[in-house]
């Protein structure tokens, strides 16, 4: 609305500069009411010409730019190499405008097939986030979007950097909120929502980039390539992703590591508080788990689900899937 403010203000002073036209140099336009008319009509050039525009972005801006003056370039060198000294002046005319033209058509074209990155050392992404920001960018993929571990370490200010956030992914999130399978339409809202709430958040900056590699099918190997060009750090949860990028020398984190390695050791002799929730495999035990998940095996509480008791740690068994702690009944506690 503001938008369309400022072009109906644009638009009167072209139509009132117009007839003031026609008062400072009659000589050009007699008539006021053509002058006025004139000046609406270029006002309404401009304004279509900025509608047409809407979605040119200021990178695409830039790189067309440079790869107009790079053919620009191209064509006077060519012009100045004396291939056309022994032409007549009206052919000559004709073939630098056709060299011109060409190569600046070229330029362009090239321009706007090549990613954003192929630029970064004319035109840097980091150009774009304010100067008080800190300069590292932080690439998110699509699971630990959903995953939602990354917006509490990012509220905790325990991530600081830009944050980077490619369309790609962004159109690989909504295609799975869009499913008609429920639970991956549960995991892709939660996603967005997830994503909102990062953006929300004042302390770190969050970029959509535009950036896609065409050529690239997987998004897996787009959020690598990319990340490597930027020289950002991948965070995602994805483990065959994490191997894929340290193959290729593009620093990562896996939420999933992190979480394992900040769990609380736990050593035999040691008072716990939990609850017991289940039966367990064997007869007479009783199962709970820790705030961070982690199992606890319980002997003798069997009779004691739903209830808070305390028990003593015995031993840990460390499996694939985690660490799972044996534990004896201490004394029970009112639920």
């Amino acid at each position: 609305m503001a938008l369309w403010s400022i072009r109906a203000l644009f638009l009167s002073l072209c139509t009132i500069a117009g007839f003031a036209i026609t008062q400072v140099r009659p000589e050009m336009i007699s008539n006021g009411t053509v002058g006025m008319m004139i000046g609406f009509g270029f006002g309404m050039l401009l304004i279509a010409i900025d509608e047409m525009l809407k979605g040119f972005s200021l990178r695409a801006f830039s790189s067309t730019t440079f790869g107009l003056l790079l053919g620009v370039v191209i064509a006077l060198v060519i012009d100045r190499s004396g291939l056309f000294e022994f032409v007549d002046a009206k052919t000559r005319w004709l073939i630098r405008l056709g060299v011109f033209l060409g190569f600046g058509y070229i330029g362009i074209v090239l321009a706007m097939r090549s990613n954003k990155e192929d630029f970064s050392l004319i035109i840097p992404y980091v150009r774009f986030a304010p100067q008080n920001k800190p300069d590292n960018l932080l690439l998110l993929d699509t699971s630990v979007i959903i995953d939602g571990r990354i917006a509490d370490l990012i509220e905790a200010n325990f991530i600081e950097g830009l944050i980077v956030v490619p369309r790609f992914v962004l159109r690989e999130l909504q295609h799975i909120a869009d499913s008609d399978d429920p639970i991956r339409r549960a995991r892709g809202r939660r996603g967005v929502e997830v994503l909102n709430r990062i953006q929300r958040n004042t302390n770190n900056e969050v970029k959509i980039h535009e950036g896609d590699f065409p050529e690239e099918a997987e998004v897996d190997a787009k959020l690598v390539r990319l990340a490597r060009n930027l020289k950002a750090k991948l965070f995602t949860n994805d483990f065959n992703l994490g191997k894929i990028a340290e193959l290729q020398s593009v620093n990562y984190v896996n939420l999933n590591e992190l979480s394992k390695s900040l769990k609380p050791l736990l050593l035999p002799g040691e008072t716990l508080s939990l609850r017991i929730v289940r039966e367990g495999k064997d007869k007479g035990q009783g199962v709970g788990y820790l705030s961070d998940g982690t199992m606890v095996v319980v002997n003798q509480a069997q009779t004691l689900i739903g209830q808070q008791v305390q028990v003593q740690v015995q031993t840990l068994l460390q499996t694939g899937a985690g660490v799972i702690v044996f534990a004896d009944l201490k004394t029970p506690m009112a639920a």
